[in-house]
């Protein structure tokens, strides 16, 4: 990989065979044990079929921006990075009952084919992608621990993952714990920060920045820049979410407003709306959440009272705040250049 520039679609080619060639062994291992397994195994390679590697990639320079080189066992423990990724969706897309996922059927949907004997299919199937997920989850600190890193370099990290881990499922219980709450914007950020902001950005750079010897300014510096960077990615993706092509986006567009979810999206909604417009979001969001005539009926009450422009703004002010944290990195141009280039690829995407 060259000193000079990047070569995203090189990095995500490399992480990608990583992932694929380390599952594929592991799912190998586990239908092994038995033949009845096969379905399961299948939803661990499926798991790691596609993504834009971001969070590998926010790891990768993590490392090479504390002045380190490249390194395939550093590629290694970046794509460690996408198997808490993996993991954190399939349970995610549990907890949300979600349908779609990269335009696939989600795991606990996929899952009931092989559990059409069950009493309870639907129960099993969910049943098993949780465990789909439990087992994603384990095999991303098997990666880790096994990428190649001296032992020492990796000690330093470790007890950054279980920072990671705690931080991924508070944000995940604050998200249902919120759920069907009256909107409150600072909620919503809060949530944004902890299930999605921190494991996204900010702990993949720490943790390669801690991997490769960072000093505590420039880990500062990785807080400071990645923050603000992973909530404007949540915020982008609530957009996404409800006013987003699902043939683009790849996952459905009713799920949030369903689900009743806390997004800074229906927050800033309720906050800004009049006693009329709470009362008409009251009907449209009440008895199980609006049919498609009703979904469109509130993104014309967002659109009305301009809440899509507000997320758009609050997205813009955090990357600037993020490319002003960069800016002030004592980083070489190459990490620079690479981590300005990653901010408009985890926050501009086409709708």
């Amino acid at each position: 990989m060259a000193a000079e520039r990047w070569n995203a679609a090189g990095f995500r080619t490399r992480v990608g065979q990583v992932l694929h060639a380390f599952v594929a062994q592991e799912a190998d291992l586990l239908a092994e044990v038995d033949p009845a397994l096969g379905p399961v195994a299948d939803q661990l390679e499926s798991a790691v079929a596609d993504g834009k590697r971001l969070r590998a990639a926010f790891c990768y320079w993590g490392w090479r921006a504390a002045g380190q080189p490249d390194s395939d066992a550093l590629v290694r423990a970046a794509a460690s990075m996408e198997l808490v990724h993996a993991a954190a969706v399939v349970h995610d897309d549990l907890i949300d009952d979600s349908p779609l996922r990269h335009g696939r059927p989600t795991a606990h949907l996929a899952l009931r084919a092989a559990v059409t004997g069950h009493p309870r299919p639907g129960a099993a199937a969910r049943s098993l992608a949780m465990l789909v997920g439990d087992l994603l989850m384990s095999l991303a600190g098997q990666l880790f621990a096994t990428c190649g890193l001296p032992a020492a370099y990796l000690g330093r990290a470790r007890p950054l993952w279980s920072l990671l881990a705690r931080e991924l499922i508070a944000g995940e219980c604050l998200e249902i714990l919120h759920t069907g709450a009256v909107p409150d914007t600072a909620a919503s950020l809060k949530v944004i920060r902890y299930k999605t902001a921190k494991y996204t950005v900010e702990q993949p750079l720490l943790i390669g920045g801690t991997l490769a010897g960072a000093g505590e300014r420039l880990r500062a510096g990785y807080s400071a820049y990645g923050l603000p960077l992973g909530e404007a990615f949540q915020l982008r993706d609530d957009l996404l979410g409800l006013f987003g092509d699902p043939e683009r986006t790849g996952k459905a567009d009713t799920d949030d407003v369903r689900g009743h979810r806390p997004t800074a999206l229906l927050a800033e909604t309720w906050r800004i709306a009049g006693a009329d417009e709470r009362e008409r979001l009251r009907e449209l969001l009440g008895r199980g959440g609006p049919d498609r005539a009703g979904l469109d009926a509130v993104r014309e009450v967002m659109r009305r009272l301009g809440t899509p422009d507000r997320v758009e703004n609050m997205i813009s002010a955090r990357v600037a705040e993020a490319l002003d944290a960069l800016h002030d990195l004592d980083v070489s141009a190459c990490a620079a250049d690479a981590l300005a280039e990653l901010a408009h690829a985890a926050t501009v995407r086409p709708y």
